[in-house]
């Protein structure tokens, strides 16, 4: 790695939290990449929908009960209680994986200073359920067979809650991670689909280089289970065949994958400034060496996910000093699906080289499938758990290789992690972003 400019501030990562189909901590994450075992199965908590997704990566274990925030001061603990009213459950996640890496960095009982921390949080766009429309449509006629929607603003609106709005708006997590914890720095939220949470960390790891903050709450919080959202994944991507065993369906760049399995999750990390870090003593699971974005599309403003991802890819490389020879293996999109995982093979080649069959590819999404804008945050903390233990976690249901797919996929449990790690993550709408994370000696 060539030597961090001038007053440069190296950023490092000293808490994590997760919500996923794995369980609602990194460890019970670890644990399940580390025994191969799927969180994909037959819906229980969101309605399936008859011969065309009948299975997904469902948060079982989170409720919304105040337990599964984690360890809270007592006034903290009232107001989150409180405001429970006004979360939608992708917030309640979000809000949940920022506790948790917030009391992980042992920062919750430090004198930290409110000024100097802040929040950067992504999300999907957030949509109502169904049944919080019902009353209003009722009074609209929806009983008798049509609904008037001229009445729906004079009549309609009425019968919805007061403060049905704040459950719903995509800016609602950081805002409540502020004021639960007195985070008074820089906030900001992003609505990037699929790399919303790379682009939250690589804003807030830019704010305290920038000399902004000191430490940052950096996360996503997303799904793609949802009456309606299930829908538009239906409508603008390849799902995977519904008659397939739930366990097997989510099958990264393998020959025979048939497309993206639905899934959510939430999961946040505590960035903090390394010598602050050091100086009191603080877990170091790893430093943000580098990051990229970028977005490509063709002149019908079709994605160039290639394009994007090599783009992404080599600005994070050029900015961490590493070259692609020196990764110690990259965390993949992975989506499942034939013309993205192709895409990104072909980005993945391109960034590597001469090393492209030599350097391991890990595709978490194996186990657990798409969770919208949480997905690259979860599999980057997978990705670290695999860092900590020296190993990589294999990617499951990868049997039959593609031609089309020439990269290293991960077969067995326990490969050399490395030392660092490439994680990369795309929209189909060509938008991208890289991060290079490595151990910190």
């Amino acid at each position: 790695m060539s030597p961090s400019p001038p007053n440069h501030r190296r950023v490092a990562i000293t808490g994590l939290g997760v919500v996923s189909p794995l369980g609602n901590s990194p460890s019970a994450l670890w644990e399940a990449l580390s025994a191969g075992r799927s969180g994909v199965a037959a819906l229980k908590n969101f309605p399936p929908l008859e011969g065309q997704v009948e299975f997904g990566g469902e948060a079982s274990d989170f409720t919304g009960a105040i337990d599964d925030f984690g360890p809270l001061p007592k006034p903290v603990k009232k107001s989150i209680r409180k405001a429970l009213k006004v979360m939608c459950r992708e917030t309640m996640m979000g809000v949940a994986v920022a506790q948790q890496a917030y009391h992980d960095s042992g920062l919750a009982d430090a004198a930290a200073d409110p000024e100097r921390s802040g929040v950067v949080f992504g999300s999907d766009y957030m949509l109502s359920p169904p049944e919080d429309l019902n009353d209003g449509m009722i009074e609209c006629g929806i009983a008798q067979g049509a609904l008037q929607y001229s009445r729906w603003g004079q009549d309609g609106l009425r019968e919805m809650s007061p403060l049905w709005m704040l459950k719903y708006l995509p800016n609602m997590p950081a805002s409540h991670i502020a004021i639960f914890n007195d985070l008074r720095g820089p906030n900001n939220s992003l609505t990037l689909r699929e790399i919303a949470g790379l682009m939250a960390i690589r804003e807030a790891v830019h704010t305290i280089q920038r000399g902004q903050a000191d430490r940052m709450l950096a996360g996503a919080t997303g799904t793609r289970l949802h009456p309606f959202k299930t829908v538009h994944a239906l409508q603008q991507v390849c799902l995977a065949q519904a008659d397939l065993d739930p366990e097997t369906a989510s099958r990264p760049f393998d020959k025979n994958r048939t497309g993206m399995v639905v899934g959510e999750g939430a999961a946040a990390l505590m960035l903090e400034e390394l010598g602050s870090a050091q100086a009191r003593g603080a877990t170091i699971y790893g430093e943000v060496l580098g990051s990229g974005s970028s977005m490509v599309a063709n002149g019908e403003l079709q994605g160039r996910c290639d394009r994007a991802l090599a783009n992404a890819a080599t600005t994070a490389l050029r900015e961490s000093g590493l070259t692609g020879d020196r990764l110690g293996h990259v965390n993949a999109h992975g989506l499942a699906t034939v013309e993205a995982d192709a895409a990104e093979a072909v980005a993945i080649g391109e960034v590597l080289g001469d090393s492209n069959r030599r350097v391991p590819v890990v595709a978490a999404k194996s186990y657990f499938g798409h969770l919208g804008a949480a997905s690259s945050v979860v599999e980057l903390i997978a990705s670290l758990g695999s860092l900590g233990e020296q190993q990589l976690f294999r990617t499951l249901n990868y049997q039959t290789p593609d031609p089309q797919c020439p990269v290293a996929v991960t077969t067995d449990h326990g490969q050399p992690s490395g030392e660092n790690f490439l994680k990369l993550s795309v929209t189909p709408q060509g938008q991208a972003a890289a991060l290079v994370v490595a151990r910190t000696g």
